[in-house]
């Protein structure tokens, strides 16, 4: 066997094959021992948040009500004083545009388009690789990507449980200001490592945006969801670095710079 092929292979997969199944099942086993309590989590989490967009929502029909009938007084008052001249209708002014997604609920719509845009990025990948525009593709790797796209759909499935029992409208693709560039890159791509750094930039930012959402949700069931996914989407990138032949460092503490912002979603 010629050192040329020996070399493109080690080029395609910087960790052996038996050690990426090995982590692959163990992150499965921590994914299937930790969601059903993020599903019992979102559960709590939708009751709660559905009582407020209830609450919020009679208010504001009241409010609303309340100001329809002093502007109707005020009209009413205006035509009888009037000496019957006919009076000229205010014209209407545009009402302020008003957002589906506000509060703890935009967090959670913004988690599933992140969600969401991972399952995209990977499956247009596992797309490449069979149309043999990766290269060689180890079995252990089409394996590992998956089992993470799989757990990203499960996490964007529950995450949506939450805007539907809330009343509020599904998040069925990315609308993230990111998506547009981030598949393009994917698109791009043409070989393992060149997905392995993209996707590993993607759990990089899913696991600081779940960070952020610890200190950014006041929901309690919202905070312990967050801080359950996150450590799925740490290993994650673990493994990514693993892949890439990059010892992953442990960080004690997982910043929130290259956290998705609320202000990142595309939609209202």
């Amino acid at each position: 066997m010629s050192i040329l092929p020996r070399r493109a292979r080690r080029a395609e997969m910087a960790v052996s094959e038996r050690e990426l199944s090995e982590m692959t099942r163990e992150l499965d086993e921590l994914h299937e021992s930790t969601f059903p309590q993020v599903r019992a989590l979102i559960d709590e989490m939708a009751v709660s948040l559905g009582r407020v967009a209830r609450v919020a929502s009679t208010r504001r029909g009241f409010v609303v009500g309340a100001a329809g009938a002093v502007a109707f007084g005020a009209v009413a008052a205006c035509s009888s004083g009037s000496s019957g001249a006919p009076s000229s209708s205010p014209a209407a002014t545009p009402g302020a545009r008003t957002q589906t997604y506000t509060g703890d609920l935009r967090v959670v719509a913004l988690a599933t388009a992140a969600e969401n845009l991972a399952v995209t990025a990977y499956a247009g990948a596992l797309k490449k690789a069979g149309a043999g525009q990766l290269g060689t593709v180890p079995p252990a790797v089409d394996t590992f990507v998956r089992t993470v796209m799989r757990q990203h759909a499960d996490h964007a499935q529950a995450w949506n449980a939450v805007l539907s029992k809330a009343g509020k409208p599904t998040v069925n693709g990315a609308p993230l200001r990111v998506t547009p560039e981030q598949l393009s890159m994917f698109d791009a791509a043409g070989s393992v490592p060149d997905v392995a750094k993209l996707a590993l930039n993607l759990e990089n930012t899913a696991a600081q945006t779940y960070t952020a959402a610890t200190a950014t949700v006041s929901d309690p069931g919202g905070i312990m969801t967050a801080a359950t996914i996150q450590p799925v989407e740490t290993m994650h990138a673990a493994i990514l670095h693993f892949i890439l032949g990059q010892y992953p460092v442990p960080d004690s503490f997982i910043g929130t710079t290259g956290s998705l912002k609320p202000d990142d979603l595309t939609v209202a």
